[in-house]
């Protein structure tokens, strides 16, 4: 079976429109860092500082591009228990009841009531992909990864959409947990057993 690529992902913040125009000022627009891997998506040049409900700050934080229908605050449980986060493991996009903070950019700054999370583990696939791989949009499987430090991660999600391409993403503390960079590979697997 063909092996997945890994990208880990960093803390990083989606903002709207009009919450970029008040963090950096009327009629502003994101410039281009780098791509990534998704088509269409990017690292900005521009980052943002968070405050935590607590009053600690979390500095220099990298926008992500596009600009979204809403806000939202990707970071990891080790960011979450440093700096005091309220911050639920969620699929990107579903803040509804999540953590709260302030962004602070250079000309203002965005209470967000919700929209911290730690972002599900997941894979994106093409349409195509999901087809080669046997799964469906939604579905749950496990990966497995070898090296220095091999295991078996499980509740990974599928993603499928004909806008995505083959990825899968880990934030930092699994990344780390099993010595994973950008770039390396893994195998999905769909079922295991456990041998006592």
């Amino acid at each position: 079976m063909k092996k997945i690529p890994v990208g880990i992902s960093g803390r990083h913040v989606h903002v709207t429109k009009e919450h970029l125009e008040v963090l950096f000022g009327k009629g502003f627009e994101l410039t281009v860092l780098k791509d990534l891997s998704q088509p269409g998506q990017y690292a900005a040049n521009e980052k943002v500082d968070l405050i935590s409900p607590a009053g600690k700050e979390l500095s220099g934080v990298r926008i992500l591009g596009p600009v979204r229908p809403a806000s939202q605050v990707e970071i990891s449980k080790s960011d979450a228990l440093r700096f005091k986060f309220d911050a639920p493991v969620r699929s990107s996009g579903d803040v509804k009841g999540s953590g709260a903070c302030t962004l602070v950019g250079p000309k203002g700054k965005v209470e967000l009531k919700e929209g911290v999370i730690i972002a599900d583990r997941h894979i994106h696939f093409s349409e195509e992909e999901g087809k080669l791989f046997g799964v469906k949009d939604q579905d749950l499987v496990s990966i497995k990864i070898g090296g220095e430090k091999p295991g078996i991660l499980d509740n990974v999600l599928c993603r499928v959409s004909p806008k995505f391409r083959l990825d899968c993403h880990l934030d930092t503390d699994d990344g780390s947990a099993f010595l994973l960079k950008t770039g390396d590979e893994v195998e999905l697997i769909k079922s295991y057993t456990i041998n006592n």
